[in-house]
């Protein structure tokens, strides 16, 4: 059976289960770039993500009475979850301990008796070796996140849609990537349906598996992986998501985690979308200029999830911050003296500087006591002149550098 067979299968299968959800001009990215931005709002879909397209397509050809199990970093488990529930089928989901709270009372809500929920690992690629054992364990029968043609082809019935929504074919197309499945799937229908398109896979810069793959030639596991971007921190490309990824012709790009951040906040305050760090990978590289169209294209970029939890969002800011240059930290060793706070006050920060962490403790009878000093820039620029006022003075201060191990350990 062809590929095209396959997604249209999978199209009717859906009917009724994934919801048609809408495609709608971003206004911002639209002016910043020149070009035509619409997003396909996979956020609104049952799970809010794609994910259920794939996990219901494949549960929905098993045998009856076949029990399932699947591993996910939390978006695909939801799927999962209202697949076995809606489809009367038996399953167990591993998710790892980065899984958010909020995901996993999703998958619990959307699951409930049909589904057992185990966390398990630091890693979506612990989770996947541990269902692994428990399927073999118990007879059960895996259903990949990304990582089986079923899934692929579930997933390619987004663009599907897309296609059928714009006005015109598009230009360019943007892609989360994680393990791969949704660019495999939507990059090979678009290179059969709408050959002229460029598609673009983003992802995280701390966990790039795909580009990895196509350096080597074939899926290596990355040495580390940063999962903050938890939807799609995945430490190995997919066995067959990979070539078709490679036979398509797809281009990869990454985007720092902390621009991520960036777009996530800006999604929230100026267009009233709540994204995940996957869910915003797609318009952070066009946010950020990784990707680069030309004004008067149609652009279209998959916001591809909506399951963050709100507590994380001290971090999105912070990690946003540091990203843009406008957020530092110091170790600052003043002397036990009266008015050295106020030396520093006045002499180091600048009219538009604001400190925001300040700890300090003096251990010992020692002359001079550290702190460790946060301070928020007016503007990036600012840096330079601060930098250099801290060189002038008499204190002893120490720039702490993101990736250090210094700035790891204290901040």
């Amino acid at each position: 059976m062809s590929f095209t067979d396959l997604v249209r299968d999978a199209v009717a299968r859906l009917e009724g289960v994934a919801l048609p959800t809408p495609v709608q001009r971003l206004a911002r990215l639209s002016d910043l770039t020149g070009a035509e931005v619409w997003t396909k709002r996979e956020d609104l879909q049952v799970g809010r993500s794609y994910k259920v397209r794939g996990a219901y397509n494949t549960i929905a050809q098993l045998d009856p009475g076949t029990t399932v199990v699947t591993a996910s970093a939390g978006n695909h488990a939801q799927g999962f979850a209202h697949a076995c529930a809606s489809l009367g089928v038996r399953g167990t989901v591993v998710v790892p301990g980065t899984t958010p709270k909020q995901k996993r009372q999703r998958i619990a809500a959307l699951g409930g008796d049909a589904v057992t929920l185990r966390v398990e690992g630091d890693t979506y690629d612990d989770a996947a070796r541990i269902a692994a054992e428990l399927a073999t364990a118990s007879g059960a029968v895996v259903v990949p996140a990304f990582d089986a043609l079923s899934t692929v082809a579930g997933q390619a019935t987004v663009a599907v849609e897309f296609l059928a929504q714009l006005p015109a074919a598009p230009d360019v197309v943007v892609l989360p990537v994680g393990g791969g499945g949704l660019l495999a799937g939507c990059a090979t229908w678009l290179r059969e349906h709408s050959p002229a398109t460029r598609v673009v896979g983003v992802e995280p810069a701390g966990a790039a598996g795909m580009a990895a793959a196509m350096t080597a030639g074939e899926p290596v596991v990355l040495a580390e992986i940063d999962t903050f971007v938890d939807g799609a921190a995945v430490r190995r490309a997919g066995d067959v998501t990979f070539p078709l990824v490679r036979d398509a012709g797809v281009e990869l790009v990454a985007v720092p985690e902390g621009a991520v951040c960036t777009e996530m906040l800006e999604l929230y305050q100026v267009d009233g979308v709540i994204a995940e760090p996957a869910g915003a990978l797609a318009t952070a590289a066009l946010a950020s200029g990784a990707v680069a169209v030309e004004p008067g294209q149609t652009v279209l970029a998959l916001l591809s999830g909506g399951n963050n939890d709100v507590s994380r969002y001290a971090e999105v800011v912070e990690r946003s911050l540091v990203h843009r240059g406008l957020k530092h930290y110091f170790l600052v060793e003043f002397p036990q003296e009266p008015g050295a706070l106020r030396r520093f006050l006045d002499e180091v920060l600048g009219p538009d500087d604001d400190i925001v962490l300040f700890e300090y403790q003096k251990r010992d009878n020692r002359e001079t006591g550290a702190a460790l000093v946060g301070i928020e820039l007016g503007a990036a620029a600012g840096l330079t002149p601060l930098l250099a006022r801290i060189a002038a003075g008499p204190l002893r201060i120490q720039h702490l550098a993101p990736g250090t191990t210094a700035y790891r350990f204290l901040v």
